[in-house]
């Protein structure tokens, strides 16, 4: 019987565990989890251990990433953007290592299958509360209650104030959830699709006869929408550490 394409999203214990009365389990996501951050330590770890004035291709890979939050941040936030580097590249290299490391073809190996991480929203929503929690604390560390002028545009008429700080307030409160759902949705949606053609290439397969040619043209359709999907695991790694420092630059300049 074919598998539901919703089954690649199921969370199950790996290792059944309780305390106190309470289901700490050790699940298939939280392995998962696990892997994408012993993937990053190693690519850390490897590229900087030997550093060297002339960079080998580790080390350079590893100065490239890290350059490229640099200069993000320093165009969408100024220099003082440079001290939430850490943060931003954090966020950039889980999201992003998660999402391809969803794509690895484990799958050939009996038993073992792939887990996207970022496809379930409760990662998603955890990581946009971080970026969220941390424009807040800069935004009220740094100006006080002055910070809520960021909802009073500048130029507004007094008499459109009841109108359009309300609208301000809501558009700047919905940032975590528009962060949350946009990777959450654009990884669900990927996966499904590449599950389903993959299904129907199977099918066709085991049919035989002249439904068997079929196969041919979806299994490259299915091959481009892997690439398709790789860039948009990239992609959306980037939408994230964007917005993040877009939405710092508003908390630090008030704009």
């Amino acid at each position: 019987m074919a598998q539901s394409p919703l089954a690649q999203f199921e969370i199950h214990d790996v290792a059944p565990l309780s305390a106190g009365g309470f289901d700490v389990s050790f699940t298939n996501s939280a392995m998962w989890m696990v892997a994408v951050l012993g993937i990053i330590w190693i690519f850390m770890v490897g590229g900087t251990r030997k550093a060297a004035l002339v960079p080998g291709r580790w080390q350079a890979a590893v100065e490239s990433v890290y350059g490229f939050i640099d200069n993000t941040l320093s165009a969408n936030v100024g220099p003082e953007g440079r001290r939430f580097v850490p943060l931003i590249f954090s966020l950039f290299m889980f999201i992003i290592v998660a999402n391809f490391a969803g794509l690895l073809p484990v799958g050939v190996v009996p038993g073992v299958h792939a887990f996207t991480v970022t496809s379930h929203v409760t990662v998603t929503a955890m990581l946009a509360l971080i970026s969220f929690a941390t424009v807040l604390f800069v935004g009220f560390a740094r100006h006080g209650l002055h910070f809520f002028s960021l909802f009073v545009p500048h130029g507004v008429p007094a008499w459109m104030l009841p109108i359009i700080v309300p609208v301000e307030l809501i558009s700047f409160m919905i940032r975590p959830f528009s962060l949350a759902l946009r990777l959450f949705v654009a990884m669900t949606a990927g996966h499904i699709l590449l599950k389903v053609l993959a299904g129907f290439i199977v099918g066709l397969g085991a049919t035989g006869g002249a439904a068997a040619f079929v196969t041919l043209p979806t299994l490259a359709l299915l091959v481009g929408i892997s690439a398709l999907e790789l860039l948009v695991a990239a992609i959306q790694a980037y939408v994230f550490a964007l917005l993040t420092s877009l939405y710092l630059n508003d908390a630090i300049h008030l704009h």
